[in-house]
């Protein structure tokens, strides 16, 4: 497993990359099926914006890649509400993978299709 973090208008520090990489690290701990993680720190040097610092994270899980965003007013508060919200993200794509390989409906016209026969 991977994660690769980068920065735009910021120096990545090796306390940042630190945080990051604990953090995504939990979420992996949850799902071990994740390939890679990708970082992107950012920073809006305007100073009428007030949620100036923003992180995505895109995670590639086998053909799938699930993209999450949050901005806040320092960086490591986006990591946190970033992280917090892939780590629901994950959760929801394993839950979803689980029930559609324990028989479960896919769709609703599959279950109409089967009773009109």
């Amino acid at each position: 497993m991977h994660i690769h973090v980068n920065g735009r208008n910021i120096e990545i520090t090796d306390a940042i990359k630190a945080y990051v990489k604990e953090k995504a690290g939990k979420v992996v701990a949850h799902y071990e099926q994740i390939d890679s993680i990708d970082a992107v720190l950012s920073v809006i040097k305007n100073p009428s914006v007030s949620d100036s610092h923003i992180a995505e994270i895109n995670c590639k899980i086998g053909g799938e890649t699930i993209r999450v965003e949050e901005k806040a007013e320092n960086m490591y508060a986006s990591i946190d509400l970033v992280c917090d919200k892939l780590d629901r993200q994950v959760r929801k794509f394993k839950e979803k993978g689980l029930s559609k390989s324990k028989g479960g409906v896919e769709s609703i016209r599959t279950t109409q299709t089967e009773q009109e026969v």
